[in-house]
């Protein structure tokens, strides 16, 4: 069979299904994707490693087990990771050129879960330094650019990744989510994004982050993205489960709530008077809710009651996410008290949260933990009435590319000028709790971009806001094929 009648753009859990039939081979899909990357990639800049032996060979070996009537459930199936996620044998450098030779010894549990179900890992992606920005350029790569169009961010912090999924580089991706960073890219790529439930999956394993586990290291976990929500229900059920050492309890997640849009408890997060949102993202989220409400949904603007004050809970929320950014970084006390002070002079309140955060006390550590708990209580009680919560993705489209260091970074929405550290509003209502949130194409911009959004669902109920975001595709439309990517 020739790689050239293989549809690149097809979901994953088609390509398993192609390959279990014997329609193609494992080879010939990794070659496919090879040649794509040699093809595309230039000008994208999403994929940065690549180790073709290796993944020739582990697709040779797949398909020789499959004639053995192997049954694992990923076999054959290529798959990219985000570069800051240790996969064996390839350099982890989260984007930092002091890091481009520090090849990882094992995997990721995460990636050997993959591996363990016949995964081929294909390569990694892109990102910003340290993971730390929603937008993905660095010293070490380069800058990497939106399919959509290439003058625009893919987003960040898995921005390659997104892009590589968009194009038809990958057909699933491994990313990572503290600020946004799996469900943004995803929402400025037009494909589908999971950011699981606190503690669904192991957190060790990347930089920055932990090699060994850390259960005191909160707020980020690692995700997949992907061109159908079916395909994150898939790669979610193979990396679910406990943190290395923790193996003796094991997960079995819920069913979806419902199996009928119409049956879905739909609220829709009250607009924020201090947060302005691009018309475009909010006309598109207006429709959606009409269009459930018409299908016979029930729909209504409702938030969990500790959220009434929701400029306190995205201050509590920059706090405890600039800790963990200065922990997971390595930062020097020294570093960590010339980057607080930094932000102290700035005067503004978002920068004297951030501030409290790179130098938090203990106790003011424990507080924030206590804190969080009390919103993870609301929502326990929201979701005995609503299934999902419906909030933008991000406050605007995919914007054009903003240099780090630019002070100018922000943008205009509505005549008002908004700062580029308001992007993290919108994922911060599931991160800060620990929610499982899953971002969907939506729709488009009058100039032809996507527009993402986000179903936040019930702690550790994954598959309820992935499976609504799925009928969601049946209904209304769900991935579309970037122009120029054939």
């Amino acid at each position: 069979m020739r790689a050239g009648v293989i549809d690149a753009f097809a979901p994953a859990q088609e390509m398993l299904l192609d390959l279990r039939s014997g329609r193609m081979s494992s080879l010939e899909l990794i070659d496919l994707h090879l040649e794509r990357i040699a093809r595309f990639n230039p000008a994208l800049n999403a994929v940065v490693t690549l180790d073709p032996e290796a993944a020739r060979r582990a697709a040779r070996e797949a398909d020789a087990e499959r004639t053995r009537s192997d049954r694992r459930p990923l076999l054959g199936l290529p798959v990219t990771i985000k570069d800051s996620i240790d996969v064996r044998g390839l350099p982890t450098t989260s984007g930092l050129r002091r890091r481009r030779d520090q090849i990882a010894t094992v995997d990721a549990p995460a990636v050997a879960r993959l591996r363990a179900t016949g995964a081929v890992i294909l390569g990694k992606t892109n990102l910003p330094p340290y993971t730390g920005d929603w937008q993905t350029e660095n010293k070490l790569f380069g800058r990497s650019n939106n399919p959509w169009d290439l003058e625009r961010t893919p987003g960040g912090s898995t921005g390659g990744g997104a892009a590589a999924v968009a194009a038809g580089l990958s057909p699933l991706e491994i990313g990572s989510d503290i600020g946004g960073s799996i469900r943004l890219p995803a929402a400025f790529c037009g494909i589908y994004g999971h950011r699981p439930s606190d503690s669904l999956l192991p957190r060790s394993g990347q930089f920055p982050g932990a090699t060994l586990p850390n259960p005191g290291a909160v707020l980020n976990v690692m995700g997949p993205l992907a061109r159908g929500a079916a395909d994150l229900e898939l790669a979610l059920e193979v990396m679910a489960g406990p943190e290395t050492g923790e193996e003796p309890w094991r997960i079995e997640l819920p069913p979806p709530r419902h199996e009928r849009l119409d049956e879905y408890r739909v609220a829709v997060l009250p607009w924020i008077d201090w947060q302005p949102v691009d018309p475009e993202v909010c006309r598109c989220l207006e429709d959606l809710a009409a269009e459930l409400e018409r299908l016979g949904a029930r729909t209504g603007r409702a938030q969990p009651e500790a959220m009434a004050d929701l400029w306190r809970h995205h201050l509590l929320y920059h706090t405890l996410m600039a800790a963990m950014f200065s922990f997971n970084a390595a930062q020097s006390e020294e570093e960590a008290r010339a980057e607080a002070a930094s932000l102290q002079a700035g005067g503004d309140e978002l920068g004297v949260a951030r501030a409290a955060g790179l130098r938090l006390s203990a106790h003011r550590f424990l507080e924030l933990l206590a804190e969080r708990e009390r919103y993870r209580e609301s929502y326990r009680d929201f979701f005995r009435e609503w299934d999902v919560l419906l909030t933008p993705a991000a406050i605007v489209p995919a914007f054009r590319h903003q240099p780090e260091g630019d002070e100018q970074r922000g943008f205009t929405i509505g005549g008002a000028r908004v700062d580029y550290w308001r992007l993290a509003v919108y994922p911060g209502i599931a991160t800060f709790s620990g929610q499982p949130a899953t971002a969907f194409p939506a729709g488009r911009t009058g100039g032809g971009l996507p527009i993402g959004l986000q179903a936040v669902g019930p702690y550790l109920e994954d598959r309820t806001p992935i499976h609504f975001a799925r009928l969601l595709a049946e209904h209304f439309g769900g991935y579309e094929r970037p122009p120029g990517y054939e």
